[in-house]
């Protein structure tokens, strides 16, 4: 509990006390009015210095300005205990709302435990701390045994674990060692180890998720702008309503002003709009803080809402569905022999990061003259060219052999099939195969139990090769052979295809994704950690390669539209209810106090729920 929090319960216990004592007194006249007044400025001064200074700006109609009027009202009516009391109960609620919002905050704002406060630089054989700002790229940095990664960069000296839980929810610490990708914001845990910077801080991993979450409010979703709406014109009516109230009925009647007044008190009480301009974000932020506890960042309470009315689910299959962990696991040459055949490719792959180039080159595992490879070209959804010791070497798919006029043949094996032309006559072919990744099968069936009506698989691998993926999966459709444009036009084909009111979701590794991520009504980016155009294409970044986490992240969000709802119709219907009661002098003041504190309480306890999230 904060200072100001404690301070609140302070106060409110003060004020209780005070109260009590001045009921059991029960002076008469003005000292009766003076015992009730302390326990209500105690209580309640802030409010009506907030309405008082809300006017001075212009800004009337807002619930200090209701909660002023009701409870000084009920003062001039004789009514000094109901008077304080509503001001005690809607402190108690305000009390609720500021601890409601503060877990749900903290539950986003421990993502800021991953700042690093300094990194470590050696200078004359000592270590020195600076501000990670002055850190530049290519500057050797050192972290010990439980001190944060600073920046982004690679391992040049020493073996230890990662514990990257702060990233992506995960317990499991990553071994890492030299020529190992390290990200900022995670925990050395075990030995020392001397990193390559190779980003500045501002373009760095930690910086990136920090400014994804600091403003993920500010993307309100359709419930939350509905609501500030509502309530913009919604107070306004009800104090002209109570207006009406209190002084039509007497005017018709020619009396009774005590009893209308006392009315239209009530009615204002019961109107104040508190329980859905509270609940509904705080629903929105508990959902987002609980799926950022599991390493599911969403950028706003917009996306979340979409991703509740999920009906098309299209998967990039490398890096997404499969390892993206290439092996090669034959070579077919023509007139070359094997090692030759595959000494040109991982010639021709050499400045590529593709996976694919990355197994070729690790199963040729040799060191390479770099002086032998001239005007190296990677040619987009086809393959790779290169000058290697003066011939034209190609590596790719049969596209890019006919493309150089090579006859090329297909392979009796299933996989990625990697074939060569050297100087435009074909050399042969390389195969490789990806593994499904763990959790891949359980991902489709969790999605097509929570009601997906499509799943759907890109990729630019072969028929063969999709196909076998797509079946082992169960997937809807598979698309197979397809350029990055083809994937857009297709994505952009199954929008058309959909529902009014669903959504379709696109989730890519975010490497060469961007264009489709972008265009999809919601784009979920795999593997988050390290890729820069994963979290500023995306509107979702589920930041390890858990495939299970999607469904996760769809179901933390329909989970949080139905507790959007409930509040909503709670709030509402309580409220419609017992405004008719007092209307017609039904329900009293301690009525009122319920369908306003009350409500509240109940819906932003409601709303708590959010933040409780199972990880997968």
């Amino acid at each position: 509990m904060s200072r100001r929090q404690k301070r609140m319960l302070i106060r409110i216990i003060v004020s209780f006390v005070l109260l009590v004592v001045a009921k059991c007194l029960s002076f008469d006249g003005w000292l009766g009015y003076a015992s009730f007044l302390v326990p209500y400025a105690v209580i309640g001064w802030d409010i009506i210095w907030k309405a008082l200074r809300n006017i001075c700006h212009g800004q009337v109609f807002d619930e200090n300005f209701l909660m002023a009027i009701a409870t000084i009202g009920a003062f001039f009516t004789g009514e000094c205990t109901e008077g304080v009391a509503v001001m005690l109960f809607y402190q108690v609620g305000e009390l609720f709302q500021s601890y409601a919002v503060g877990r749900s905050r903290k539950s986003i704002s421990s993502l800021m435990d991953i700042r690093p406060d300094y990194a470590n630089i050696e200078v004359d054989g000592k270590l020195v701390q600076v501000d990670p700002d002055e850190v530049s790229i290519g500057d050797i940095i050192v972290i010990k045994p439980g001190e944060k990664i600073a920046l982004d960069g690679v391992v040049v000296e020493g073996n230890s674990f990662v514990d990257t839980s702060a990233l992506t929810g995960e317990s499991v610490p990553r071994g890492v060692m030299p020529d190992s990708e390290v990200i900022s914001g995670c925990i050395n845990q075990s030995g020392l180890i001397k990193v390559r910077v190779t980003k500045e801080f501002g373009e760095s991993t930690v910086a990136k998720i920090l400014d994804l979450v600091e403003n993920s409010s500010t993307k309100k979703a359709k419930a939350e702008s509905f609501i500030t709406k509502f309530a913009k014109y919604y107070t306004p009516c009800v104090v002209f309503g109570a207006v009406i109230l209190g002084v039509l009925p007497p005017l018709i009647s020619g009396g009774g002003w005590a009893n209308w007044i006392h009315r239209a008190l009530i009615f204002l009480v019961i109107s104040c709009p508190c329980a859905l301009v509270i609940s509904v974000p705080l629903s929105f932020f508990g959902g987002i803080g609980g799926a950022s506890k599991c390493g599911i960042l969403v950028k706003g309470g917009n996306y979340l809402e979409s991703l509740a009315r999920t009906e098309i689910v299209v998967f990039d299959k490398t890096g997404t569905l499969t390892k993206g962990v290439f092996s090669v696991t034959a070579i077919h040459p023509e007139k070359y022999s094997e090692d030759e055949l595959l000494e040109y490719a991982a010639l021709a792959e050499i400045y590529s990061d593709h996976p694919i180039a990355a197994s070729i080159k690790a199963a040729y595992g040799k060191s390479v003259d770099m002086r032998r490879v001239a005007n190296p070209q990677e040619l987009s959804g086809r393959g790779v060219c290169a000058e290697i010791d003066g011939r034209v070497v190609c590596a790719g798919n049969g596209r890019l052999m006919a493309e150089v006029g090579a006859k090329w043949h297909e392979c009796h094996k299933v996989g990625t099939i990697v074939h060569v032309a050297i100087d435009g006559e074909y050399a042969g072919h390389i195969v490789i195969s990806d593994e499904l990744k763990d959790g891949a099968a359980e991902a489709v069936a969790d999605l097509k139990n929570q009601g997906v009506s499509m799943l759907v698989m890109l990729t630019g691998d072969s028929k063969e090769v999709g196909e076998s993926v797509g079946e082992k999966l169960n997937m809807d459709q598979v698309c197979t052979e397809l350029l990055p444009v083809d994937k857009v036009q297709k994505v952009e084909e199954l929008i058309l295809a959909k529902s009014d009111k669903g959504k379709l979701v696109f989730t890519g590794d975010g490497i060469n994704d961007a264009p489709v991520l972008s265009i999809a009504d919601i784009g979920v980016a795999m593997g988050g950690i390290g890729s820069d155009a994963a979290i500023e294409a995306s509107d979702v970044v589920i930041m390890d390669d858990n495939p299970r986490k999607i469904p996760l992240a769809i179901d933390i969000a329909k989970r949080t539209l139905r507790i959007v709802h409930q509040n909503i119709v709670f709030a509402l219907s309580v409220k419609a209810a017992v405004l008719i009661l007092g209307a017609l002098g039904i329900a009293n003041m301690w009525a009122a106090v319920f369908a306003d504190v009350g409500v509240s309480v109940i819906a932003i306890l409601n709303a708590i729920r959010a933040l409780k999230v199972t990880n997968k």
